[in-house]
């Protein structure tokens, strides 16, 4: 084809950008061009046409790059167009290879293939499939290695569209690894079995072509989606041929609904009645669930709630529908009541599935007393019209009080007849303070589900006392409630700062010392702020040569230096109220002075910062309070909670101190640090015996140490040295001059994290 023969410049310009000398491709060039134009965006085409100029310099002729100009586009749009990447990778390996010859019988077929498991996900693990049947099968015949190409490679790419309609992917997985192991030395007959010539072939793909496909009932479930439910998600098939450890189940995001690639009949129930039991069960939560902050349950609380939850969920939906009650029971287990044995195994799974199954039963057989009562509890409230998420979680704390048994911490879980699979995970249910910057969930009312009361209603956080005499710990012993930090006047805070805006002015000049400057080339990159030009020529000569290319031809740069995560904890006890030695402030007053200070200098700085105080009331009421989150910044709505900071009550430190550290531990960061600012040794009203939280205060920083946490203590006690060292080790430091906290505490900042 001459040049001429292209009118629109913009088809001129791609065919230039092919660079392809095969006549048969020009002939059907724009029509490829056309139907991707259609289905990719600018950017895709670009890499279309990358991808296809590599395929025609790799000397295999023009049947691969025709077959990848013909069939991508319908791969793009079945799969997405973000598999090229490993598409691509899959020819090079088999270009690298001897097996370059299969190369054309797996593009012909790729767009077949593709339209059949419809995600990226079902595509790359027959990709990986067919590279795990490549790198078995080449150059293993009479142990010469690398020199004899795959012999049934070729036949599988040109057979698996077949495949592929009459087998899942764990269907079609175990089929492969049959040949493999049967026929690896044996060439003429391996390629045989993969062009399903021999009859074991079609013996074993009988045998693993079992269950009902998705790709066959889609279009079935989507109209009982849209009729019965009026919901019309995406429906995306995952696989469980790749996970042995712990297979995958059901659950939904915002992506779509998640559901097996087959599914069985069980029980009297067709595979398609399955499928639609799986949908009905996440619909329900779509459509009646509420989140619920889930950082102070236990997993055992957390597992509870998701049963009795279901258990709503699913009388709900038999109202609509009373024939979905067959299809649950026949689906639910019906564990025996004495089955588990509590002396030796942990039995909450065991209870709580059976506790579902008389949920949803009224013919069950149980006659456990407690069972009963929150039976007729939970229909009660049911019945009442009163039933939602908050109330099935407080049903089911109740019920795990009821029935917690010291056997349930035991490491050997029953497991037998309590799996129900046509349930979700329950991920919707739960939303984590932590995941959310703390703080930020609180004020953001999208992430409380415009459900405010909720925050207020969160149930304690359980942490072990160590007992110095018994030398164990007390488990669950303090219960730590959390809350945001009420709010005052902004403007405060801004007063305090002028007042010491000469300090201010000193600090400013020490920041603008240590803030990190250097800047670090970040080179083989993908996507960068710069063309890395070595990288960039190499590429080019690779790509003229007919070799692939290195995409990685931009670089980046980063900040070298700091990568800093502070954790400040202020103990907020009663002392902190009275008068400062020689002064007119109470140490309550200096502590916002200085905390004020230390704010605003590490926002300078640009370190994730935390901010939090605590105070106790016995070991039934530690109240822990978030005054800044890690990634807020240094603004008015921080100065309020910092302005309305008041003090009361003991210290009950360790407890504390475990708190702080589970939001701490998690963060990444080089350097993790709790600095604790206190004026006194940890006490409470119920612990006569000093030593004993001095000992459990001394355990909480062993603790932390272990999980890469450095805790450091100012003290404002001058008598602390006493008890600190004992505490903290090393890493203390008492104040004498109470009166000089606004200037040391930025210092003591500096200085722990230079």
């Amino acid at each position: 084809m001459t040049e001429t023969e292209y009118q629109h410049p913009l088809m001129k310009g791609y065919w230039d950008r092919l660079d392809c000398g095969f006549g048969k491709v020009a002939d059907v060039f724009e029509d490829c061009m056309a139907e991707a134009l259609a289905v990719l965006s600018l950017d895709d085409v670009n890499q279309y046409l990358d991808a296809a100029g590599v395929l025609g310099k790799m000397g295999r002729g023009a049947d691969p790059l025709l077959a990848f100009l013909e069939k991508w586009p319908a791969v793009a749009a079945a799969a997405g167009s973000d598999m090229l990447a490993p598409v691509m990778a899959f020819i090079g390996a088999m270009q690298k290879s001897p097996n370059s010859q299969a190369i054309a019988p797996f593009l012909q077929t790729l767009g077949a293939v593709a339209r059949r498991l419809q995600t990226g996900e079902q595509l790359q693990h027959y990709l990986d499939i067919a590279a795990d049947l490549m790198k078995r099968t080449t150059g293993s015949i009479h142990g010469h290695h690398s020199t004899f190409p795959s012999p049934g490679l070729p036949d599988f790419c040109a057979q698996a569209p077949r495949l592929v309609g009459l087998l899942s992917i764990s269907g079609l997985k175990n089929w492969v690894e049959y040949g493999v192991r049967n026929y690896n030395n044996h060439p003429e007959r391996q390629k045989d079995y993969f062009g399903l010539q021999l009859a074991d072939s079609l013996a074993v793909l009988q045998r693993e072509r079992h269950g009902t496909l998705f790709a066959d009932v889609e279009r079935k479930l989507d109209l009982y989606l849209r009729a019965l439910w009026q919901d019309g998600d995406q429906l995306v098939p995952y696989t469980t041929a790749f996970d042995e450890l712990r297979k995958p189940i059901p659950y939904y995001d915002k992506l779509g609904m998640r559901i097996p690639d087959v599914l069985d009949d069980t029980n009297g129930i067709a595979a398609l009645d399955r499928y639609r039991a799986i949908l009905a069960h996440m619909v329900g939560h779509r459509r009646w669930s509420t989140q619920i902050v889930a950082d102070n349950y236990s997993p055992f609380q957390r597992m509870a709630v998701e049963f009795f939850e279901d258990c709503r969920i699913e009388n709900l939906l038999i109202r609509a529908y009373p024939g979905l009650r067959r299809i649950f029971l026949a689906l639910h287990p019906l564990p025996d009541e004495a089955e588990c044995d509590p002396e030796t195994t942990s039995c909450l799974r065991h209870r709580l599935a059976m506790m579902s199954r008389a949920l949803l039963d009224p013919q069950h057989p149980y006659t456990n007393p407690i069972l009963l009562e929150f039976t007729a509890r939970f229909h009660e409230t049911l019945g009442a019209g009163t039933s939602d998420t908050r109330a099935m979680a407080d049903l089911a704390l109740a019920y795990v009080t009821r029935t917690r048994r010291q056997s349930d911490q035991l490491a050997k879980v029953y497991f037998d007849n309590t799996v129900i699979d046509y349930r979700d995970d329950n991920r919707h249910l739960w939303v984590f303070i932590e995941d959310s910057d703390d703080e930020e969930f609180f004020d953001d009312p999208s992430k409380q589900n415009k459900k405010p009361a909720e925050i207020q209603s969160l149930p304690p956080r359980h942490y072990p006392e160590w007992d110095s005499a018994s030398q164990t710990y007390r488990p669950d012993w303090a219960s730590v409630y959390e809350a945001l930090h009420a709010k005052g006047n902004p403007a405060d805070i801004d007063k305090l700062l002028l007042k010491h805006a000469v300090l201010a002015k000193q600090l400013k000049r020490l920041l603008d010392l240590i803030k990190p400057q250097e800047k670090v080339r970040i080179r083989y990159q993908e996507e960068g702020s710069d063309l890395d030009l070595d990288v960039a020529l190499r590429s080019l000569i690779d790509f003229k040569s007919g070799a692939q290319p290195d995409p990685r031809i931009n670089m980046s740069h980063r900040t070298d230096g700091r990568n800093i995560t502070v954790l400040l904890l202020l103990d907020l006890s009663e002392s902190l109220n009275e008068k400062a030695a020689g002064g007119q402030q109470t140490i309550l007053e200096l502590s916002q002075e200085a905390v004020s200070l230390l704010a605003w200098a590490i926002d300078c700085l640009g370190d994730p910062c935390a901010i939090a105080g605590f105070h106790s009331n016995t070991r039934h009421e530690v109240r822990y309070q978030h005054i800044k989150g890690f990634s807020e910044r240094w603004d008015d709505t921080v100065k309020a909670r910092l302005a309305a900071m008041e003090a009361g009550w003991s210290t009950r430190m360790g407890a504390a101190l475990r708190h702080a550290g589970h939001y701490l531990a998690p963060r990444r960061a080089d350097k993790k640090i709790l600095l604790l600012l206190t004026d006194g040794a940890p006490a409470d009203i119920d612990v006569s015996e000093p030593d004993h939280l001095r000992a459990d205060a001394k355990k909480a920083v062993d603790e932390l140490a272990t999980q890469g946490i450095t805790t450091f203590c100012l003290s404002l006690d001058p008598n602390a040295d006493e008890y600190v060292r004992e505490i903290f080790g090393n890493h203390w430091r008492v104040l004498d001059r109470i009166e000089r906290l606004p200037e040391q505490l930025p210092l003591l900042y500096l200085s722990l994290t230079r």
